[in-house]
């Protein structure tokens, strides 16, 4: 038997685990609520931390349920909780279109034609922006963005 410490678990692991069992019980649950969902291996305060972590945050809300709070995911699955987190870094940004293109240009191919569809926008078409500094500007040196 070993007398090292018991591994940490990776950056974000907690969270994750309390965000999918609210996502799970498509209710307001309160600390206690969540204790029970996951199986009761962690202290009823660690997990009220995580809650008023991800509240601050804004990935949750919460409202008075007697002495404590119950808590709703404002996000509605991990793809929310992504968008949710790159929208929050963009924001972090003073130039956020140096940031988008930075971004853009380093997506796939398949990326960037996903996005170029939801964007409703084909490859290559006079519309489609081409963020700056990303090598793709037009003859005449300026960007499709900005060269109409």
């Amino acid at each position: 038997m070993s007398d090292a410490p018991p591994a940490r678990r990776p950056a974000g692991e907690l969270e994750a685990e309390v965000l999918a069992a609210l996502w799970s019980a498509r209710q307001p649950m309160t600390p206690q609520d969540v204790q029970a969902a996951l199986g009761g291996d962690l202290a009823r305060t660690t997990i009220a931390t995580i809650l008023a972590r991800l509240h601050d945050k804004g990935t949750v809300e919460r409202t008075r349920a007697g002495r404590a709070y119950a808590y709703t995911p404002t996000v509605q699955d991990p793809a929310g909780l992504a968008a949710r987190r790159m929208h929050t870094e963009l924001g972090r940004e003073a130039d956020r279109s140096t940031v988008l293109a930075r971004f853009v240009s380093d997506l796939s191919a398949e990326d960037e034609q996903l996005l170029r569809d939801l964007l409703g926008e084909a490859p290559g078409s006079p519309d489609a922006p081409t963020p700056p500094g990303t090598g793709a500007e037009g003859d005449d040196g300026r960007s499709g963005a900005s060269g109409r």
